[in-house]
């Protein structure tokens, strides 16, 4: 089975490579594999009070297995934790596809290869291109579950390349939502 390539092939600065459509005669890229993100989002969508995010601190190309195994493995510790009291998203969408130009190797393999001939590659899987202080996954929970959605933004951390950095603040709904001593909410007037 074939290896992963390591980041330093792919150059970030490059034209994304995209061109892929619904219909396949007006795809200009064939043999695409599929996106491995299962869920963007995931969780109980209700007004939660504090988000964590992780936001890288440099630009980056993330693969589509690395989102994937961040999402899993976070998902994963938070329903062990705190049940559905949650809400996940991963934010960027895996759009580049990436393409590798395949060398032969073993016996014989010089007069089979062509090198550099025709080298534009078949395509090998998806990436997101992420910019500097982007937000790539954002956690959303009650103030009393901050303590285990930072250990889950954590382990995301390590799933993930490049410099990232955890950010914890407070909601734009928690923002514009006072909670009055009764308890019930009441809009502020801005």
């Amino acid at each position: 089975m074939g290896d992963i390539r390591p980041a330093h092939c792919y150059r970030w600065d490059s034209p994304t490579f995209t061109r892929v459509s619904r219909t396949p005669s007006n795809s200009y890229i064939t043999g695409i594999p599929g996106n491995k993100i299962l869920h963007f989002t995931y969780g109980k969508p209700e007004l939660y009070e504090k988000e964590i995010s992780v936001i890288y601190k440099d630009r980056m190309m993330v693969r589509h297995n690395a989102l994937e195994s961040a999402r899993i493995v976070a998902q994963k510790f938070l329903l062990k934790n705190i049940k559905e009291n949650f809400s996940l998203l991963i934010r960027p969408y895996p759009h580049h596809v990436m393409r590798e130009n395949a060398q032969a190797s073993g016996a014989g393999a010089d007069r089979v290869q062509q090198g550099m001939r025709q080298s534009f590659g078949k395509a090998v899987g998806r990436a997101a291109k992420v910019y500097k202080g982007q937000k790539l996954a954002s956690i959303f929970v009650h103030p009393e579950n901050l303590e285990v959605a930072k250990q889950a933004a954590e382990r995301m951390l390590a799933k993930l390349p490049g410099e990232k950095i955890i950010v914890i603040e407070d909601t734009k709904k928690a923002k514009e939502t006072k909670i009055s001593d009764a308890g019930a909410a009441v809009e502020t007037n801005k």
